[in-house]
């Protein structure tokens, strides 16, 4: 059973992940263009989050800075995996830098999911280790949104730990629950 699990897994990520077998260096003209769309996708993402969630702009503004990412998700029965693509700003020097994430699952389930995320760092040194050394969530780590504006959080964030926040939205809104399962975040070496 355990090597039809790990097929299933690696079949999954394949699917997930066609970029993989088509990497090919882009020019300094599709950079540009590839660089404005991950701009474009974080500044709507970034309104769309105001309008749920009118509180989460002073929040951000805040903070040392944020990253805004945008994935999708494939599960196919038994593994799923999912990519995505953002951008980390330092609010106090406004320097972008360009990001993506890979996501590997287990358990039962069928379908795709888009989802995108706002990451806010009140601490300069955690928005550096997430900028510099990326992050890596564990099979294990869940975390439940905040209900109020409680100790410095907000409603509708997710406190993954003492000063960083993390929203998910979904195309329903906002979302209560948030479940990330060997998550890797890390900078995109083709865009910075």
């Amino acid at each position: 059973m355990s090597r039809l699990v790990a097929f299933l897994m690696i079949a999954v990520l394949g699917l997930g992940t066609p970029w993989l077998a088509t990497a090919k260096e882009m020019s300094a003209k599709e950079k540009e263009a590839k660089r404005a769309e991950i701009r474009a996708t974080a500044n709507e993402t970034l309104g769309d989050l105001e309008k749920i969630q009118p509180g989460a702009k002073k929040l951000i503004d805040r903070s040392a800075g944020y990253v805004v990412f945008s994935n999708v998700g494939v599960k196919i029965f038994v593994a799923g995996s999912g990519q995505g693509q953002g951008i980390a700003i330092d609010r106090k020097t406004g320097k972008a830098t360009y990001m993506k994430m890979l996501e590997v699952q287990g358990g039962l389930g069928l379908g795709i999911k888009k989802f995108r995320l706002v990451w806010v760092f009140q601490n300069r040194s955690d928005l550096d280790a997430f900028i510099n050394s990326g992050w890596e969530m564990g099979a294990q780590a869940n975390a439940t949104a905040q209900t109020g504006d409680v100790g410095g959080g907000i409603a509708g964030a997710v406190s993954v730990k003492p000063g960083v926040y993390l929203f998910q939205l979904t195309d329903d809104g906002l979302s209560a629950e948030l479940t990330v399962k060997g998550t890797k975040y890390y900078k995109n070496d083709d865009l910075n």
